[in-house]
Parts: C-alpha cells; structure tokens; sequence
C-alpha cells in the first residue's frame, strides 16, 4: 500500500471526482484541486480524504506529531462549517440579532409596507419564503429570512420543531417562531411544486391525527428551501470496492475508535452519521491522530454530554440527557427537575420580548445534574461553562454552592428550587 493507514473525514459530503478508495493507494497527491507534479507516486503515514473540519483537525495534528500527511480536497478546504455552514450563519445571526434588536427599540426606517433590506451587503428581496423541516437548521434559516423581511412559512411533518430537543425546548422554540411572526404549517407533506408566472406554486396535504386529509396551495413563492437533512456523498468513491460496511443511510460504519471494518481505514466527522457538530469532527480527529501517532491506545472521543446551540432567535443551549430520555435511563421517580421561565432583563427597553426558559434534569440521591436546557437572549454563550460542569458530574448542590453573577439571566441556573 502508499497510502496507509487512510481515514475518510467529513467532506465525504462534497464531491470529489478524482479518487476511488481503491484508486488512493495508487494516486499521488491531489490537494485543494491543485496535482502535484511527480514522476513517482508518494507515500505517506496518513492520507486523508476530506479537507474538512475533523479532516484537516486529524491531519494538522498527526503531522505535529511527525507523520508526513496528505489531504485530498477538491474544492474549498474547511468544509461545510467553514464555508456555507457554522460560520456563514453566526455571521448572519449576529448581523440580525443587532437588526432585531433595532426593531425591539420601535425605530422606524422607512413606511414601506415591502421593505427591501440592505444587510451585510447582501440584498434579500424575497417576499414569500417556504422552509421544508422541523430541524435545528430549518429553524435557524426560518428565523433569518423572517427578520429579513420575507413572509416565511415552516412546514412541518408533526406539531412542533426540534423534536429531538427536550420537549420543554421544542414547544417554547415553536412559540417563539410563531411569536416572530413565522407561519407554521403542521401535519403536512409536500405533494408537487410546479413554476408559475409569479414564481412556484406548492401543493400540501395536510394529515391532522382523526381528520381526514386536506389539500391547500402557496401561490408566489419565490424561495422554497428544503432542510431535511443531508446523505453522505460517498458513492462516486466506491467505497464497496474495499468492502467498507455501511448503515441503512449510507454513513461509514466505525467503532468507538472510530475503525471502520477495514483495517487502516478510519472515518470522523458527519459520514459517521453521529453527533454532526464541527467541534465532535474535530475532536475525533484529533482523538484518532494521537492514538495511530503517538501511540495512545486508550485515546478515543467521549460521545456523551457532548454540548450543542442552536442559533434560533431567541438562541437554544443543551447538553446531557432530555427529560424523556432521563426517565427511560434512571426512572422517573429517580429524577427530579428544576425550571425556570421569565423575560430577561434585556427586554426592560424594548417592545419586543423573548421568554427565558431553563430546565436542570437531576438524577438519583445526590442529583447528579444529567440535562442541562434553556432557550433565551446568551443561552448560546452561557452554556460552555455550564457543560464543563455537567460533564465534570456537577450535582445539584454544586450548583446551588456556586455565588450567583447578579443581575444575570445566568444566575437563575444557580438559584433554581
């Protein structure tokens, strides 16, 4: 072999033509779409196939640790995080939460009644929005187009979004959506979407449970934007031809070494299907880099508590176990739950309000704090510190020994009763 050992990261997701598995032991090196020009192939400890964030995070650190690394990327390095994810959209985020903000103080900028807004130096001009998902990324999409002055609608296969999330957080987030001025549309499906002189026509079916069906029709639309998740982009790399298996989705298979069935072929990042978050990519990369360089057997990434935000407006921060999945794990009667709902002191000047809400999940005698929940204004910046405690196995009482930060909507987390 040349290339050996090879992990696939998680850029697998773009295309990339020029290699098979098979053919990356015979290739020399094809990096940023750039080839190198060499009379004989090269070898190196560790090639890596997907310059994205757990690729480049596993290739940066083996080659500090002395392996000679390759990277095989064929478009932009960083991935999707970088590039038309994470990034993009807080810089959107953050340019809107100041805009709403201006609109909470009641500012007047023009009487227009279809106001075109110069943003970021970005014109967005579309009166009439469709998202398709009730995902955290639907959410987020849902609530930028909104601000930006699009009439946007979310539609959704059930009654709330989010249903992964702690119901607490799922309905609050739904409220919040329709608070903002988001049309939802439940229980529906849809059918067709067909060009018309105005933009597209979409058809829905709507299933409420014990009514019979019902069809309706969105004239105008001029954006109709599908967040129902991705599949991993891995079959024009013909990973059956080194026999790798895969799940009923078409993501690698790995171990908790992140293995693949393959000796010498490993996978991180979001082609393993798990935890889809850059920091999880990036921190299995690096995992994976000191274990094969620097000889740490035992070196793998921990999965549980792994903390994650969603940048909804107001934002949601969670980490650890949903009220639901704690009963099932302890029991209900091993748990006992904490929650606090009230508006920020932020709102005190503004016409606009958001709701602050947070939940502690606590298990057992000692209430080992097991889920941490909360949507509101900092709920985003607020959790990292919070998921140190909680992955340190914080208890109730540990909380409640901590001196509040006054006045703070952080404090309440420490003073719940």
């Amino acid at each position: 072999m040349i290339f050996c050992p090879l992990f696939t990261a998680s850029t697998l997701y773009r295309r990339c033509p020029v290699l098979t598995l098979r053919k990356a032991f015979d290739l020399a090196l094809y990096c940023s779409g750039a080839t190198m020009a060499h009379s004989a192939p090269q070898r190196f400890d560790l090639l890596v196939i997907g310059g994205g964030s757990g690729g480049l995070a596993g290739a940066r650190r083996a080659a500090e640790l002395g392996a000679k690394v390759a990277v095989i990327e064929s478009n932009k390095l960083g991935g999707t995080c970088v590039n038309v994810g994470c990034v993009p959209k807080k810089v959107s985020f953050i340019y809107l939460f100041i805009f709403f903000n201006l609109l909470s103080l009641s500012c007047p900028f023009s009487n227009d009644h279809n106001p075109t807004f110069l943003l970021a130096l970005i014109l967005f001009h579309h009166r009439r929005t469709l998202v398709v998902g009730a995902g955290y990324i639907a959410v987020e999409i849902a609530g930028i187009l909104s601000t930006l002055g699009s009439k946007t609608s979310l539609l959704i296969r059930f009654d709330k979004v989010l249903r992964n999330f702690d119901s607490m957080i799922s309905s609050n987030c739904t409220q919040e959506l329709e608070h903002a001025g988001i049309e939802i549309w439940r229980h529906v499906e849809v059918k067709s979407v067909k060009k018309s002189g105005a933009g597209l026509e979409v058809t829905l079916k709507t299933t409420e449970p014990g009514r019979k069906p019902v069809m309706n029709t969105i004239q105008d639309v001029d954006c109709l934007l599908w967040a129902i998740g991705r599949s991993p982009n891995i079959e024009r790399l013909k990973v059956d031809s080194v026999g790798l298996k895969l799940d009923e989705k078409g993501h690698i298979i790995v171990d908790e070494f992140q293995n693949t069935n393959r000796k010498g072929i490993y996978a991180v990042g979001d082609v393993c299907g798990k935890a889809l978050l850059t920091p999880v990519a990036i921190a299995a990369g690096r995992k994976l880099a000191h274990r094969l360089f620097e000889g740490k057997e035992d070196s793998k990434l921990d999965y549980s508590n792994i903390p994650t935000v969603v940048f909804s407006h107001p934002p949601i921060g969670t980490v650890g176990l949903t009220e639901e999945e704690a009963a099932r794990i302890h029991g209900r009667d091993n748990l006992k739950i904490y929650t606090a709902s009230f508006t920020p002191m932020y709102h005190a000047v503004t016409t606009r309000k958001t709701k602050c809400i947070m939940k502690l999940v606590c298990a057992g005698k000692e209430e080992k704090v097991v889920g941490l929940h909360m949507q509101g204004i900092g709920c985003d910046e607020m959790l990292q510190g919070f998921a140190v405690a909680v992955k340190m196995g914080a208890t109730k009482a540990d909380f409640d020994n901590t001196i509040a930060i006054h006045p703070t909507s952080a404090e309440e987390l420490v003073t719940l009763r």
